[in-house]
């Protein structure tokens, strides 16, 4: 990917800062690590999203493998089963019944909205999706921006806490900490560099480059002398 024409002034720099920091990152981190690929079925990529909450992917797989096992890995299935038994098979990505439940709203949501239909609910337009997921119990503006890009290919950009800290220590990104302030703040600068027709893949590939980054290099206590961002980054070493 190459640079391609800015707006003027400081989201042109700020756009120019992200794409080589996006360039370098995908050096660093093979997209092939990431969890989600284009291969990952839109299911196992929704249902965990919900189960990643507040827990880790190692968790979330092991879970993932019980439904599986249990005959469970369908909207269907996990409609079908009873709160306390979907809660006992994912027990593993941990908050067992709350999960279960949410599982359940997402499983009732695709059903009232879709006919049962994933595909036809995640082809619904970006913003409809998003507002739909936003009104189901347990899905908060991180899931739905997840499964919004990643299951339904929609360019929507997802912040989490790891993008936060690590841009922080950039010295990029917008004044205050609210969810749709970053989002507007990463959107409206790629989409100055990047055209259209890449932005889906670009924002998958960036935000799973970010948390690989921030798990393995940018840390709580930053590894500064393995990063590759150094030479950019307002706070290396001090931290």
């Amino acid at each position: 990917m190459t640079t391609a024409a800015f707006a003027p002034g400081r989201v042109a720099s700020e756009a120019g800062a992200l794409l080589r920091i996006y360039e370098a990152l995908s050096r660093a981190h093979p997209w092939q690590e990431w969890h989600w690929r284009e291969d990952t079925p839109a299911l196992v990529q929704c249902l965990s999203a919900i189960l990643v909450q507040h827990t880790n992917w190692a968790n979330v797989d092991r879970a993932l493998a019980r439904l599986e096992a249990a005959g469970a890995l369908s909207l269907a299935a996990v409609s079908a089963l009873p709160e306390e038994a979907l809660a006992e098979v994912i027990r593993p990505a941990g908050t067992p019944l709350t999960k279960a439940r949410r599982l359940k709203a997402f499983a009732a949501l695709v059903e009232r909205e879709a006919a049962g239909d994933l595909a036809r609910l995640l082809a619904l337009p970006a913003g409809e999706l998003r507002a739909k997921l936003l009104a189901t119990p347990g899905i908060g503006e991180e899931t739905a921006d997840a499964i919004a890009l990643y299951s339904g290919g929609k360019p929507v950009f997802v912040i989490d806490a790891y993008t936060r800290r690590l841009f922080r220590r950039l010295g990029l990104g917008p004044e205050g900490e609210r969810y749709g302030t970053w989002r507007r703040w990463f959107e409206e600068r790629l989409r100055a560099a990047v055209p259209v027709s890449d932005l889906v893949a670009v924002y998958r590939r960036y935000h799973a480059y970010i948390v690989l980054h921030s798990k393995r290099v940018c840390r709580a206590k930053p590894r500064c002398d393995r990063c590759v961002l150094r030479d950019m980054c307002r706070t290396a070493g001090g931290c």
